[in-house]
């Protein structure tokens, strides 16, 4: 089993001196989904909700949970993303939530793209709040995951 990376010797919080890594491109997408009443769907579809636009403003949540991701989450670093999408879309019991997150840097982009998805539909749940009680959040994954050495990025 590999070990914890951010507990030091004495079992206490550290984060991670990743200095001595190479630079890599870096990506990761992660995705997740909301269960809502199909009375709710039919509001944000029709762009009905009390709220405004239910898919633009968890969009740029999104985006934006992903560029704040340090300040969220204690040891992650603080990291300049080149790219983040982040796409929501109608299923029929509710809606899915994907997020892509590009980097060139150190260490991965998985908290990131994580992040994003998870805010993305809690702005959801946020905008559709008033209109639905029972809504379920669940689903929430790591998709994918990739390095690639910059040399290797430049020959393709």
């Amino acid at each position: 089993m590999a070990e914890l990376t951010h507990i030091d010797e004495q079992g206490r919080a550290s984060m991670v001196d990743v200095s001595g890594k190479k630079p890599q491109l870096r990506i990761a997408r992660a995705s997740g989904r909301i269960l809502l009443a199909d009375e709710t769907l039919a509001l944000i579809r029709g762009n009905r909700t009390p709220k405004g636009s239910v898919l633009s403003v968890a969009q740029i949540a999104g985006i934006q949970a992903a560029k704040q991701t340090h300040h969220l989450i204690p040891l992650c670093h603080p990291l300049a993303l080149t790219k983040v999408d982040v796409e929501l879309r109608l299923e029929a019991h509710g809606i899915v939530a994907e997020s892509r997150v590009v980097c060139t840097g150190r260490t991965g982009v998985e908290m990131e793209a994580l992040t994003a998805v998870s805010v993305a539909l809690l702005t959801v749940y946020d905008m559709c709040k008033a209109v639905d009680k029972k809504m379920e959040i669940t689903d929430i994954r790591l998709t994918e995951k990739t390095k690639t050495d910059l040399a290797d990025e430049v020959e393709r």
